[in-house]
């Protein structure tokens, strides 16, 4: 099959990381006789730096016109006295709305090899975990109504969801648990918000009527928050909202050893999606050779999982990951023993080409 594939490689540790796994992508062509085009587009500072603006529209019409797009990251200090217009993040904010994505997808996972970075108690950590975050992307009170009055003295930000908003990101939420262990924890906090009840209302109403195979329970964010640090592995695939996710899926991410191997998603109605490290730019390590391709790798896997469709190939990256990893191999990102090898982004990447052999 040939995929014409959208880089976006952007600011900072970006373009090192994309080169990385575009290497890993090309192996997995060659060992499962896909073909993939990449093409680069520029977005974040570096658009900035090139034409004047975040996003330029010829970035966009790629990204439209490609079968899946993956990011590396956007933005940097040398962009901060830009206006909030012109502001490198603007880029990923533009790339989501033109593209229709609305849900964001963010596992996290703690590797086996891995249980002694976790910073959960060790029994919890040596038992594992495997969650994956759902989280609805363009509603909620991020994009509500917001203000101040007219002294100034009181603000406002507004939480509002349709039942058509909450249906989409639940459903993505409904079917991924089925690929998974079958089962759905809706997050929300319906003793309060009003616009919480309706998501709850509307999670169990979609359940009942469509995927009644799939286990669905509730549970208010800031329990949740708390079986997070108590004891992950209760989960399975979590659903909520903008804001909460927002939240929960960055507390998820400080347990599973770094950062620098969290893979994310977003996706809308059709296959494509972009794919991208949930870190950074990163740019006090830029062009260091410390940045862990590992968080873009696994999202190049998770590209090949959701929009095509090839989840014998995604195994086929997640494995040889995970094989390094056991080997006792590590970047500087992750917390390892003293007497560990140290191993730069480009030899991580080379170790795990090794394993796809």
């Amino acid at each position: 099959m040939k995929y014409n594939i959208a880089l976006v490689p952007g600011d900072g540790i970006g373009p090192e990381i994309i080169a990385d796994a575009v290497e890993v992508l090309e192996k997995t062509a060659e060992k499962f006789g896909h073909e993939f085009v990449f093409t680069e587009y520029a977005a974040g500072g570096n658009a900035i730096d090139k034409c004047g603006i975040p996003l330029p529209q010829e970035t966009v019409d790629g990204c439209l016109a490609a079968d899946s797009v993956m990011l590396g990251a956007v933005g940097g200090p040398k962009w901060d006295s830009q206006p909030n217009h012109l502001r490198p993040e603007k880029a990923l904010l533009g790339l989501r709305k033109a593209l229709g994505l609305y849900t964001n997808l963010r596992p996290a996972k703690i590797q086996p090899a891995l249980a002694d970075a976790c910073v959960l108690r060790p029994d919890i950590a040596a038992r594992g975990f495997d969650l994956m975050i759902v989280r609805e992307l363009t509603g909620g009170i991020y994009f509500g109504d917001r203000g101040r009055n007219e002294a100034g003295d009181e603000a406002y930000d507004t939480e509002k969801y349709s039942v058509a908003e909450v249906e989409r990101v639940a459903r993505r939420a409904f079917e991924t648990a089925r690929k998974r262990r079958g089962h759905v924890t809706s997050v929300d906090k319906a003793n309060v918000l009003e616009s919480s009840r309706l998501w709850r209302e509307t999670v169990h109403r979609l359940g009942e009527t469509e995927y009644p195979d799939v286990k669905l329970d509730d549970m208010y964010v800031d329990n949740a928050a708390m079986q997070i640090i108590r004891d992950p592995s209760f989960f399975d695939v979590i659903v909520t909202s903008n804001m909460f996710g927002d939240i929960l899926s960055d507390e998820a991410s400080q347990v599973t050893g770094s950062i620098g191997l969290l893979a994310s998603a977003s996706l809308g109605e059709t296959s494509r999606g972009m794919y991208e490290p949930i870190h950074g730019s990163a740019p006090d390590i830029a062009g260091t050779g410390l940045a862990n391709p590992i968080a873009t790798i696994l999202s190049a896997a998770m590209m090949l999982r959701y929009s095509f469709d090839l989840s014998e190939e995604a195994d086929y990256i997640e494995n040889a990951v995970s094989e390094v990893l056991e080997e006792g191999w590590r970047t500087r990102d992750i917390k390892a023993p003293e007497d560990e090898t140290w191993l730069t982004g480009s030899q991580m990447k080379d170790k795990i080409l090794e394993h796809m052999a």
